[in-house]
C-alpha cells in the first residue's frame, strides 16, 4: 500500500496536523517509512540568513523547526527519516517524490480562501496539481 510516505513539513501548525495523519497511516502499515521533507524556500533564504550569525546556527534553526514533527513521529512509534533541501516548495516536493518513488504525499493546508489561493498560490495546490502519486491534504 503506502510504504513510502512523504510528509512535507515546515514547522507550522498545519505541518503538525499533517504529521498526525501521516503517523496514523504509517501505524497501519508496519513496513511504512515516513520521509519528513523540509524545503527551504529560496524566496525566504535572505531573511533566514540575516537572522543567523553563521552557517551552523542557520542549520540548527532549520532543524529546530522539524523537532516537534520528529518528536510526534517518535512518540507514535513510526519509522522516519528527515531531509532538508532547497528550492521552490511546490515543485521541489513533487520532484523529490517522483525521484524517490514516493507512494503518498501528506501535506498541510493553510486554508487560503479562493482569492488568496489565486493571487498567492498555495504549495498544497501546486503539489496536488503536479504530483504523480496520491496526495493527502490535511486542513
Amino acid at each position: 500500500m503506502y510504504n513510502r510516505i512523504l510528509l512535507a513539513a515546515d514547522g507550522s501548525k498545519n505541518a503538525m496536523r499533517a504529521a498526525e495523519e501521516a503517523a496514523k497511516l504509517a501505524r497501519l502499515m508496519p513496513e511504512a517509512v515516513i520521509e519528513v521533507l523540509y524545503v527551504v524556500d529560496q524566496g525566504k533564504v535572505r531573511e533566514e540568513v540575516m537572522r543567523a550569525s553563521n552557517q551552523a546556527e542557520l542549520e540548527e534553526n532549520r532543524n529546530r523547526r522539524l523537532e516537534p514533527v520528529l518528536e510526534l513521529l517518535i512518540n507514535r512509534g513510526v519509522q522516519y527519516r528527515s531531509s532538508i533541501i532547497h528550492g521552490d516548495p511546490g515543485p521541489t516536493i513533487v520532484q523529490h517524490a517522483a525521484k524517490h518513488r514516493i507512494d503518498l504525499i501528506v501535506i498541510g493546508s493553510r486554508g487560503l480562501n479562493a482569492l488568496q489561493e489565486f493571487v498567492l498560490g498555495s504549495v498544497s495546490h501546486k503539489v496536488v496539481k503536479r504530483a504523480s502519486c496520491p496526495v493527502l491534504v490535511v486542513k
